[in-house]
C-alpha cells in the first residue's frame, strides 16, 4: 500500500489541503478538474446569478453525471472486451482445429506420394515386362533371337 500524501490544492478560488494514498500530481488533477467544472457554469449567463449552493449543487451533478457516463461507458467497453475475449478464443480453437487437420492432410499427402512412387515403380517393371514379353514374342514369331 502507497504511503498516505497531501497537497495543497486551489478549488474555486480557495486554498485546501487534499489528503490520500494517491500522488500530488493525481490530487492536483482532481482540483483541476473540479476548477474546470466550476468554470463552465461559471461561463454561462444565467448561473453566474445563482446562489453559491445551488452552483456547488451544479457542479456536484455534473460531476455525478461524468461519473455514472464514464462507469456506463466502461461498462460498455468490458462487455465488448468479453466478446472479443470470446471471439478470440473461438478463433484460437478454429485455428488448432487447422492446424491439426492440416499436419493429418500433410500426413496423407506424403503417404499418398509414397504410394504413387511404389505403383509408378510398379508401372515401369510391368511395363519392361511387357516389353519384354512382346520381345519374346516377337523373336519366337519371327524365330529369330
Amino acid at each position: 500500500m502507497s504511503s498516505k500524501s497531501s497537497a495543497e490544492v486551489i478549488i474555486g478560488g480557495k486554498m485546501y489541503t487534499l489528503s490520500g494514498y494517491e500522488g500530488e500530481e493525481y490530487l492536483q488533477r482532481v482540483a483541476s478538474y473540479i476548477n474546470n467544472k466550476i468554470n463552465e457554469f461559471n461561463e454561462i449567463e444565467e448561473v453566474r446569478r445563482f446562489s453559491v449552493d445551488m452552483k456547488a449543487a451544479l457542479v456536484e451533478l455534473n460531476i455525478a453525471d461524468d461519473f455514472f457516463k464514464a462507469k456506463d461507458r466502461i461498462e460498455k467497453l468490458e462487455q465488448d472486451l468479453e466478446v472479443k475475449e470470446k471471439e478470440i478464443y473461438d478463433l484460437k480453437h478454429e485455428l488448432i482445429s487447422e492446424q491439426i487437420k492440416a499436419e493429418t492432410n500433410q500426413g496423407t499427402a506424403r503417404e499418398l506420394e509414397i504410394q504413387n512412387k511404389e505403383l509408378a515403380l510398379q508401372k515401369a517393371k510391368l511395363e519392361a515386362a511387357l516389353e519384354e514379353a512382346l520381345l519374346d514374342k516377337d523373336i519366337k514369331k519371327t524365330g529369330k533371337k
